[in-house]
């Protein structure tokens, strides 16, 4: 008995190139099967741009809208629709990226529609903070009124990266009948665990850089072309309401319903519509698109790059891949219920990786895409190596008690999980590192490993003080004796059983703890040695515990898991065209501008220092005459080695928009301090108007500690 892709679905529920070279791809694309149709990319056809539309909700509030419409092949015909919803403002600062995305689809048959979030942009009402129900709600809203225009089939799909992804799944769990299928990229369904805020259940730097670029979010003015002379009190209206967003953030220092409400992993069986994650190996967001594989119930598919947070077809670090007619056929699949053969292929891809990418960056990271039909695969196989007093060995050793004091600075060299800025963000070569940590190193491998998964670290571990963490980095070691990190993972371990309920430590007492590791898909090679470094912290990546921790590790009963997957024979790439070395040949140039990063340290008295300093970018939308500028003021991030609550974080983060005779700005900026008991949050925006200062507001908060 064969099934239509909407018996699949009830079931499972229950229980910017060139034409030819795109056709080319799209037949590539086409299904197995001997008699079967092989699916072609649609020729372009025109299509209209509708600058603004209004977008009324219920409650009278009105969200701007761009809308791209393809003109209809046959009088009355229709157009299914995908959407983009985001308060990064659709009429300037991510107009290039929209008119891109818009033409890709409209062009093929797909109506595109580009929405500012309530309170941002052009859109009425105030944006009260990240992901909040009522944002959610207005989506649904949003989708239903897309499917009843009179140039919709009245199918709606939608996707988004890193805010669009996180909204796309969370709207996705409410259901709207209309969505019926979804792209997220770069995106989390845990909040508190995999978002810019905490790390293994600690504070951490993201959480500021993020928030001060946030602060311009919040109180961006809409544009007068747009709105007319209500431009400015929605403005005013807006910066008087502005909340402390980095206090409020540092105030949740565990799972609580803040962050539950933009985490769709507290009900995975919400999602009812079809699901393709993307993700990229060098993206904070990684770990996602595995674990949603395992737990969702529809049908879903996964394509993980050597990418960080980008699309595959903006890929940095490289190779990248054409992705419109992937998405173009994944749309016609579940929107047109056209059989493009999409879900007839391996249902996760990935890349695996030979090198780091900082070992040949700006080159194309060397390596092969393998895929797996399910995920996770009952193909793959677990590697255990135990954490012995002389290094790594697949047996145990004796049980020998291993100490190691926390007073070190650790991390400078780990990179940025939220990496943006290459080669500057990525992983550096970690032997300065590695020397400050506890490590145990295996004897050269005797074969090539393919580590696809996320790795599981098991230790024995006591601590001195209530509260303490475990940072732990995984290198492969060559001959030579450089040292390439390829994964990385650390815990609260107050947050040991639970993120929602963390507890104290008992001083001296040994317990059984589980370390969440990154995922990771990277070729170990033969002769090389697999290194484990554990710390007491990452930093600048997280705060300092509030007291220097002595760790000990009991060795013998410790061991480490990789996941590794074996060879196939035959090995099924995506099949679409890869962009080979864009980044090497420009071609693929950083949207967000350059970062310079100078370390000093540690002196004398044990000081390190990093100063961060960003070139703001402009960009010109000529369209509409206006200018934007935007980038991070320097980040200042100090410490002294065996005095954790010397730590202090600063930085700040500008935003301007001109055009003629309208020059409006907005400044933000933080400072972080602690003592043993108390965080201490300094933040403050300003906005001008033709360099007048017409708003200004600083807060000062001191918030109690909470078990980190």
């Amino acid at each position: 008995m064969s099934l239509s892709r909407r018996d699949v679905l009830a079931y499972s529920l229950v229980a910017g190139c060139p034409y030819a070279l795109l056709q080319t791809a799209a037949h590539a694309a086409g299904t197995a099967g001997g008699d079967k149709k092989q699916w072609v990319l649609p020729k372009p056809r025109p299509f209209r741009i509708v600058e603004n539309e209004w977008i009324t909700l219920k409650d009278g509030t009105r969200l701007g809208a761009r809308l791209w419409i393809p003109e209809a092949e046959q009088p009355g015909a229709r157009a299914p629709v995908v959407l983009e919803y985001l308060p990064y403002r659709k009429r300037d600062v991510t107009r290039k990226i929209n008119n891109a995305t818009g033409e890709k689809l409209a062009r093929h048959g797909i109506a595109y529609a580009r929405v500012d979030i309530r309170g941002s942009g052009d859109s009425d009402g105030l944006l009260r903070g990240e992901y909040t129900r009522r944002q959610q709600l207005d989506g649904a809203e949003v989708i239903a009124w897309l499917a009843a225009q009179s140039w919709s089939t009245g199918a709606v799909g939608m996707r988004g990266i890193s805010w669009g992804g996180f909204n796309t799944f969370q709207i996705a769990a409410l259901a709207p009948p209309e969505l019926k299928a979804i792209m997220p990229c770069c995106f989390t369904d845990n909040q508190f665990t995999d978002d810019a805020h905490y790390y293994g259940g600690a504070l951490s730097n993201p959480n500021y850089y993020w928030g001060v670029m946030f602060q311009s979010v919040l109180g961006a003015p809409p544009d007068p072309q747009i709105v007319a002379e209500r431009w400015r009190q929605m403005w005013l209206q807006r910066l008087e309401q502005e909340p402390p967003i980095l206090a409020e953030w540092t105030s949740h220092q565990r799972f609580d319903d803040h962050w539950k409400v933009g985490s769709v992993a507290v009900d995975y069986d919400r999602i009812k519509c079809p699901v393709y994650a993307v993700g990229g190996l060098n993206d904070h967001f990684v770990d996602v698109n595995a674990r949603v594989m395992a737990h969702l119930k529809v049908p879903r598919k996964c394509l993980i790059g050597p990418w960080a947070h980008n699309w595959p077809d903006a890929a940095d670090p490289g190779p990248g891949l054409e992705w419109v007619g992937e998405e173009v056929r994944w749309w016609e699949h579940w929107l047109k219920d056209i059989d493009t053969g999409i879900m007839d292929e391996p249902m996760f891809r990935v890349y695996v990786s030979d090198k780091t990418a900082i070992e040949v960056y700006p080159e194309d990271t060397p390596g092969r895409w393998v895929a797996e039909k399910v995920w996770p695969s009952p193909r793959m196989r677990s590697a255990v190596f135990f954490l012995n007093a002389d290094g790594l060995s697949e047996k145990p050793g004796a049980q020998v008690q291993l100490h190691y004091r926390g007073d070190k600075i650790v991390g400078t060299l780990r990179g940025e999980p939220d990496a943006f800025f290459f080669p500057t963000d990525l992983p550096q070569e970690q032997t300065p590192d590695d020397k400050l940590s506890l490590t145990f190193d295996s004897t050269p491998l005797p074969a090539d490993l393919d580590v696809v998964g996320n790795p599981s670290l098991n230790v024995r571990v006591s601590a001195d003080v209530p509260v303490a963490k475990i940072a732990v980095r995984l290198m492969q070691v060559t001959p030579e004796g450089r040292s390439w990190m390829f994964c990385a993972g650390m815990l609260n371990l107050t947050h040991r059983d639970s993120h929602e309920h963390p507890a104290a430590l008992e001083p001296g007492k040994a317990y059984d703890v589980q370390v969440p590791l990154g995922f990771v898909s990277q070729r170990l090679h033969a002769g090389n040695r697999l290194r484990v470094a554990i710390a007491e912290n990452f930093w600048p990546l997280v705060w300092p515990s509030p007291q220097i921790a002595t760790l000990t590790l009991t060795s013998g009963i410790s061991s480490l898991a990789l996941p590794v997957r074996p060879p196939q024979a035959v090995e099924d790439a995506p099949h679409v065209a890869v962009l080979r070395n864009a980044v090497r040949d420009r071609a693929i140039v950083n949207p967000r501008g350059a970062l310079k990063k100078d370390i000093s340290g540690p002196d004398a008295q044990g000081w390190v220092k990093i100063v961060k300093t960003f070139d703001p970018l402009t960009v010109e939308v000529p369209d509409i005459g206006t200018q934007v500028t935007r980038g991070w003021t320097p980040a200042t991030l100090t410490m002294q080695a065996g005095q954790p609550n010397s730590c202090r974080w600063s930085g700040g983060f500008t935003t301007r928009y001109k055009r003629d005779d309208w020059d409006t700005a907005i400044h933000g900026g933080f400072e972080l301090t602690s003592t043993a008991q108390s965080f201490h949050v300094k933040e403050f925006i300003q906005a001008t108007e033709a360099g007048k200062v017409i708003f200004e507001r600083h807060w000062d908060h001191a918030i109690k500690r909470d078990l980190m």
